[in-house]
């Protein structure tokens, strides 16, 4: 390593010294040549600035002819200007042993006084050490922001930056401050109103009850299908127990979503947590009339070996349903129950979908499912409980037996 380390140095030095000396070797004059130029270029500008206002009539024919007499008198003062001083071809040479020996010398004398080799191995410090100079600066262009809001009080954008920069930080407190003067100044804005419903929330545990619900509120009026407002709002109804209306509100946001997006599987997953932990919660079209069945329908028995009974508990939660064989996998159907219960049979008909284009009649071939959850947790977690039937015809009137018989790894 050290033998590499210095054979690197010593090419990039050679490399420096290719650049350096032939300036020094080659005959050189010092004199300005190129100064003539440079005020022939200058007047012919002035010139062409003084023909211009002419033109315009903002400038008479005598005040033309007296500004041009003047650029002539300048122009030709500045060509008498004589620097032509003359070396000859030793002269500077003498710098070129100096950069040849000293340099050399001098830098890895201080090199080996003042360096660090090992740190060159340390790339993951020099990372670290970097990440903290640039969060450093950050907090100090944010901190001499802060300082000229406070000279600026009125200036409703420059808040907005601030709070946004807060908030970036995770300095949730200043952020609430600095948003609440933004709002004030710039008024009902869906922007400013979500970010200072954000933050007051994240300020305060992530509870989103009260004040950020009004303003999310406010979004909502104004923009109806404002995803980010959705989302919040979803989740404010949520915390305060209203399930019916957050329900509503993320299965209208889980229709303007991307299908298949991640954005959909997570509120298609909050959905699914929602209806089974929430059975009051009723599943509704858009006219808010419960789904009827319509004759289709799936008879499951439930039962699991004796071995994992003895694992769970009786109050813990049995999900039954039944999934498309490919797509989402959002339950067409379900059931619940409690471990006691069983064996138990259940029926699973189109009354008990999700969702109204995700129902058993849409399906010709299904997945049954049974899980066993010691949490309650619709989502299925390690260490649940499961048995399934993997290709079911919904034409088979018979009951379909599913033995819970192996655990989620």
């Amino acid at each position: 390593m050290n033998i590499l380390f210095w054979l690197i140095v010593s090419v990039l030095v050679l490399i420096a010294f290719l650049f350096i000396l032939p300036a020094f070797w080659r005959r050189q004059l010092i004199a300005d040549a190129n100064l003539d130029q440079e005020n022939i270029t200058i007047a012919q500008y002035r010139l062409a600035e003084l023909k211009e206002s002419r033109l315009s009539g903002a400038l008479s024919e005598s005040e033309y002819a007296e500004q041009l007499a003047d650029l002539e008198l300048a122009l030709s003062d500045d060509l008498d200007i004589k620097t032509a001083a003359k070396v000859t071809n030793a002269q500077g040479r003498w710098v070129v042993y100096v950069v040849l020996i000293v340099v050399p010398l001098l830098s890895t004398g201080l090199y080996f006084l003042l360096g660090n080799y090992p740190a060159v191995s340390h790339s993951a410090e020099m990372s670290v050490d970097t990440e903290r100079l640039k969060l450093a600066e950050i907090n100090k262009m944010v901190t001499r922001l802060a300082e000229k809001m406070q000279d600026n009080p009125d200036n409703g954008q420059g808040w907005l930056m601030l709070g946004q920069s807060y908030r970036a930080l995770e300095q949730y407190p200043k952020a609430v401050e600095a948003l609440a003067n933004a709002y004030r100044l710039l008024g009902d804005k869906p922007e400013v109103m979500l970010l200072y419903a954000d933050a007051l929330a994240n300020a305060n545990d992530k509870n989103l009850i009260g004040k950020p619900s009004e303003l999310i509120a406010k979004v909502l009026a104004l923009e109806p299908d404002n995803m980010e407002a959705l989302w919040l709002g979803g989740m404010a109804k949520a915390q305060s127990g209203e399930d019916q209306a957050a329900y509503d509100t993320w299965k209208k946001l889980l229709g303007l979503l991307p299908p298949g997006s991640e954005g959909q599987k997570q509120i298609q997953g909050l959905l699914d947590q929602l209806v089974a932990e929430k059975p009051q919660v009723i599943v509704a079209d858009k006219s808010n009339k419960p789904v009827v069945a319509n004759g289709v329908e799936v008879k499951v028995a439930v039962d699991m070996t004796a071995e994992l009974k003895a694992t769970a508990k009786p109050n813990d939660t049995v999900f039954i349903y039944a999934q498309a064989l490919s797509g989402p996998k959002m339950p067409l159907a379900i059931a619940r129950k409690i471990v006691s219960e069983l064996p138990v049979t259940v029926i699973l008909n189109d009354s008990m979908t999700m969702m109204p284009n995700m129902k058993l009649s849409n399906f010709p071939k299904i997945k049954l499912l049974a899980r066993v959850s010691a949490s309650g947790n619709a989502m299925p977690q390690a260490g649940d409980l499961i048995g399934s039937l993997d290709s079911v015809e919904l034409i088979d009137k018979t009951a379909h037996k599913i033995i819970i018989n192996d655990a989620i790894k």
